[in-house]
């Protein structure tokens, strides 16, 4: 019942020294799923430019601002009580690193398409495969994935509730209704629910087993709102550093690639900000008084729109404003303390994070440069996954084809398959099967 346990017995070498996070932060970085992130998209298109962060550059900034986030929560608060349960930085950066494992080629675009494709199958949703691929599908066990440590698949646990239990049944994935000559996926049914799959329930409850049943069922609480999916109410402390240094990165980093590629203007980002900054302008004015007399504004709109070193000075001044807000938070309930204490910010730096993770939604992702792409990339995911699905036992590559047929089918396996490609590998499947272009059969996947 140990949080150092693993699914398969497993011991180290007499002479290794390694601690458990340790150990899996190295099958993590060694693992096929982290180099994938390599190729699969952030926010910007794949090709658009060498210098945008991918899924894996912002997996590293994510780990490292976890680990940041657990040194400066010891120094904050030396003798609370949490202090004593934060993770060590390998376990910590584990977590990071994997948190977007799940995540399919096209970003939220493909992860909408593939929920569709599996309408009928137990859906899709990117975190929900992440726990998937660590509990099933990376090799380095005979049956358990990468055979983590109870702790750290808990730090992944990001949504401990199940699809068939998180669904709203009158949300059914479908295709919009106006066109008449192409398939167009309609995104407000086709977004999934926030969840594990039930295919996984058995990994869950193996997770959670050294919580008693009364902590397991408020751990798995849901809150239901009316045409919406359920909602689930709790995450540990190890997943709650993760999801406060990716909100970070998000919201900072992300910032950092529209400024520098010129997708958003200093006044847009001056009107939107406006209002939610005072308490990093204050942070400024205290810390660098010899900077600026008087318009602490202007002097952080010229930084971070000025030439790169600057933006570089002032992007590192926001990440550790918001770094060093992290707080503790108790949540009544449990007696578990790894679920009774969380880390948030709070105040007025979470409205400043939330703002800025406001306009890079408003002003990058949904503009209609990126949102042509993610839908191209949404129509290429759901043609490859009806194509193979369709054919399986001459269109599945034979590894893919051997796993299908153990499975009895199940499509699944096929949702695994398209969910692991790269932007490029899945860009050219879809080359390969739909291009009118003659092909060759040493064209290289």
């Amino acid at each position: 019942m140990s949080w150092h346990a693993r699914r398969e017995n497993w011991s180290p070498q007499a002479e290794d020294a390694r601690e458990d996070g340790d150990i899996d932060y190295a099958r993590v970085i060694h693992s096929a799923s982290f180099r994938r992130l390599q190729g699969k998209t952030q926010i910007l298109n794949l090709g658009d430019s060498d210098f945008y962060r991918t899924r894996l550059t912002h997996s590293l900034e994510v780990a490292q601002i976890a680990g940041g986030l657990a040194r400066q929560l010891a120094k904050s608060f030396p003798d609370h009580t949490a202090t004593a349960l934060l993770p060590e930085r390998s376990l910590i950066h584990a977590i990071g690193c994997t948190h977007d494992f799940g995540h399919p080629p096209f970003g939220h675009g493909g992860e909408v398409a593939l929920n569709y494709c599996m309408r009928d199958a137990g859906g899709f949703e990117g975190n929900g495969q992440t726990l998937r691929i660590l509990a099933r599908l990376e090799t380095f066990s005979a049956g358990a994935g990468a055979n983590l440590c109870r702790r750290t698949m808990l730090g992944v646990l990001k949504y401990p509730v199940a699809w068939s239990s998180a669904r709203n049944p009158a949300i059914v994935p479908a295709l919009l209704a106006g066109p008449s000559t192409i398939r167009v996926l309609d995104p407000a049914s086709c977004k999934p629910p926030k969840c594990h799959f039930d295919s996984e329930q058995e990994v869950v409850d193996w997770v959670l087993q050294p919580l008693s049943m009364a902590e397991r069922d408020k751990f798995q609480a849901l809150e239901r709102s009316e045409g919406k999916h359920a909602r689930t109410l709790h995450k540990s402390l190890d997943c709650t550093i993760m999801d406060v240094a990716d909100d970070i990165a998000y919201g900072v980093h992300d910032l950092e690639d529209a400024i520098a590629l010129g997708l958003v203007t200093k006044e847009a980002f001056a009107a939107a900000i406006d209002g939610h900054c005072a308490s990093f302008l204050d942070a400024l004015k205290e810390k660098y008084p010899g900077e600026s007399e008087n318009d602490v504004f202007s002097l952080m709109l010229d930084g971070l729109f000025g030439d790169a070193n600057g933006r570089k000075r002032f992007v590192s001044r926001l990440v550790h404003h918001f770094l060093t807000g992290a707080v503790y938070v108790e949540t009544r309930g449990f007696r578990e303390p790894l679920l009774r204490w969380r880390v948030a910010l709070q105040g007025p730096r979470r409205a400043f994070l939330d703002a800025l993770k406001g306009f890079v939604v408003r002003e990058v992702i949904a503009s209609p440069e990126v949102q042509q792409l993610e839908f191209k990339g949404q129509a290429m995911v759901l043609a490859v996954f009806e194509a193979l699905a369709a054919d399986p036992e001459r269109l599945l590559p034979r590894d893919e084809r051997t796993r299908f047929e153990k499975a009895q089918g199940d499509v699944r396996v096929i949702c695994d398959y398209v969910a692991a490609m790269t932007d490029t590998h899945l860009l050219k499947t879809y080359e390969r099967l739909f291009s009118p272009r003659m092909g060759s059969v040493f064209d290289r996947l």
